[in-house]
Formats: structure tokens, C-alpha cells, sequence
């Protein structure tokens, strides 16, 4: 499947005018290209619900997929049928993904400070920031000037995923850094302008304000090293770093610890959730802090810390406090 494909350009198309994100835009694609290889490459308006529901069952019976990838796909594929075609594809009974949800990788606050000692300059800052406010790692690296309030000690997180904002909390120890790195963004930002060019805008802004690139408060806080076409405009801009390069940092800072964890950016946010729950932290602060639609996804980190069973005592306590048959 080409794709620069007519139908895919279609969608694409379809997915823009509703003012779509271009992540949702990507994953909509995915799962759409997905579909049509798995129907043999036949054109999705000629298929319908029957296709889409042995499509999804295939995806819980053969790939074995989580309940969260499924519904992804059935998104996807509910947006290029009831709205793009408009052949709503009705109540579908497709076999259900029933992969048991597996608990977050948590590191403890001594592995957290182990990470950071072992990373610098805008890599410590961007894992800082992720740990520090629950952060997703695209959410911190798309953090702009005007997303930053010292005054509050915040940061506001747009367009996250389910496209909500949210704001959440800002560390007074990053404060110097943070200002650190908006001096070097604003240096980048000045020369760009002298180019007459600037950061990358969202959706329509660039239009409808052309000068909007020479205002500070658009600036990325982490701008990419180079210039690109803006994947919708085509405009020349500056995007913000790739999320490739905090991970490859990452990678490296954990090699130079004794950290057996299969850690990701991810788990930064997981541990953000877990330490606040741990000091006490009430869930639905937390809930409201990560931008959570459920109080439930919250309360995956209760049972990381064993939360959900407090209280309660091991028999063995009442007998010994360690096995006698047990040597050091």
C-alpha cells in the first residue's frame, strides 16, 4: 500500500479538517494501512463491519494485543467509517482483548537520583521535568516558553493526549535551569528570526498570526538542532527535539548504574505517580496532576505500592520475624 496512496490522502485529508492532532493523524493511518493489508489490500469502501470485526478479533486472538491497543485500532477505524465515509459500522460483538494489564516499572527515589546524576544539560533537565510533574516525554519536549509559570511553580501541558490540557507541578529546584535553557532557546529563536523563520506552530496559528514565530512565548523550551518542513504547512521551522534523543540518554545514563529495570521515559511518570501517592498524596490530586479521564487507570499505582491491601499482615509475622532454618 503506496503511501501517497488517493484513499490514505483522503483520510489524511479528512482527519486535518477536523483539526486532528498530527500524532492522532499517525496512529489513525497506522492502524488504517494495518486493516487494509490484513483484507488483502481491498478498498475499505467496499468493506464494512463484518472486515473490522474479524479484523479487531484478529488482533486479540493472533497478536495477542492489550485492551488498550485494541480500542486504538477500533478508533481508527470507527473515525474512517462513521465519519470520513459515513457507512457507520454499528454494533460490531468483535472478540475482546482480555491480555492482563502488567504494573508500571516504578524505580525508587535513591534509582531516580542515580539516573539524574548520571545525565546533564538538557537531557537532566527534560527526565527532571518528566519526574518532577508526571510528565509524558513528547509533553516535555513540546513545552514552550509560554507553558512555563515561575510564579506558580507550574507547567501546563497542551494538546496531551485526548487533546486536554492540564496543568501540573513545576519543581523550584529546576527553576535555574529551566531559565538556563529559555536563554539558549531564546539565542536559537533570534537567529532563526534573522533567517526569517522560527518554531514550529500549531495548526491554523501560523496563518492567522504570521508573525506569531518572532514571539518568545511560542520558542520551544528543548528546539530541535536543525530545521525541517512543517508536516502540514511545509513551511520551514524549527521543531522541538526528537524524543529519540532523551531515550538514547537514557539508555546510556542507566548503563553507568547498577539499575536492573527495564526503565523507559515512561517511568518517570510511573514513579512521579507512585512517590506522591506514597507521601500521602490524595488519588484524586494525583488523578487530576497525570490527566486521567478514571480515578481506576490511577489506581494501577496503589497496588504498585500494596496499597490496596493495607493493613494487612502476613501470617508469618505472627510466628517469627525471620525463618529459623534460614542462614545468612
Amino acid at each position: 500500500m503506496s503511501k501517497k496512496s488517493p484513499f490514505l490522502e483522503s483520510i489524511r485529508k479528512e482527519i486535518r479538517l477536523r483539526g486532528y492532532s498530527i500524532r492522532t493523524e499517525k496512529t489513525y493511518l497506522y492502524w488504517l494501512r494495518h486493516f487494509i493489508i490484513f483484507n488483502r489490500y481491498k478498498n475499505p469502501v467496499e468493506m464494512g463491519a463484518p472486515e473490522v470485526k474479524n479484523f479487531l478479533s484478529y488482533l486479540a486472538s493472533e497478536r495477542h494485543v492489550s485492551t488498550n491497543t485494541q480500542k486504538i485500532a477500533l478508533n481508527a477505524l470507527s473515525f474512517v467509517y462513521n465519519k470520513a465515509l459515513n457507512q457507520p459500522l454499528g454494533e460490531l460483538g468483535f472478540k475482546l482483548a482480555n491480555r492482563p494489564r502488567a504494573l508500571p516499572t516504578v524505580l525508587s527515589v535513591p534509582e531516580v537520583r542515580s539516573i539524574l546524576d548520571n545525565l546533564a544539560g538538557v537531557h537532566y533537565l527534560a527526565v527532571a521535568l518528566m519526574y518532577g510533574g508526571g510528565l509524558r516525554v513528547s509533553e516535555c519536549l513540546r513545552l514552550r516558553v509560554q507553558d512555563i509559570n515561575f510564579d506558580r511553580l507550574s507547567l501546563t501541558v497542551r494538546d496531551g493526549k485526548g487533546n486536554k490540557d492540564r496543568v501540573t507541578l513545576l519543581s523550584p529546584t529546576l527553576v535555574d535551569a529551566l531559565k538556563l535553557q529559555m536563554a539558549v532557546a531564546r539565542v536559537v529563536q533570534r537567529k532563526d528570526n534573522a533567517e526569517g523563520v522560527g518554531p514550529s506552530l500549531p495548526n491554523a496559528l501560523g496563518r492567522k498570526y504570521p508573525t506569531a514565530f518572532r514571539q518568545f512565548g511560542w520558542m520551544f523550551i528543548f528546539p530541535s538542532t536543525t530545521l525541517c518542513n512543517h508536516p502540514i504547512t511545509n513551511i520551514i521551522c524549527r521543531h522541538h527535539l526528537h524524543t529519540t534523543v532523551i531515550r538514547k540518554a537514557l539508555k546510556r545514563a542507566k548503563q553507568r548504574t547498577s539499575i536492573h529495570k527495564n526503565l523507559s521515559c515512561h517511568t518517570f511518570r510511573h514513579s512521579f505517580a507512585t512517590h506522591l501517592l506514597e507521601s500521602g498524596t490524595d488519588i484524586r490530586t494525583v488523578q487530576e496532576l497525570l490527566g486521567h479521564n478514571d480515578v481506576k487507570i490511577t489506581q494501577i499505582y496503589t497496588h504498585v505500592l500494596g496499597q490496596h491491601y493495607a493493613g494487612t499482615r502476613s501470617p508469618l509475622d505472627s510466628i517469627a520475624e525471620q525463618p529459623a532454618h534460614y542462614a545468612a
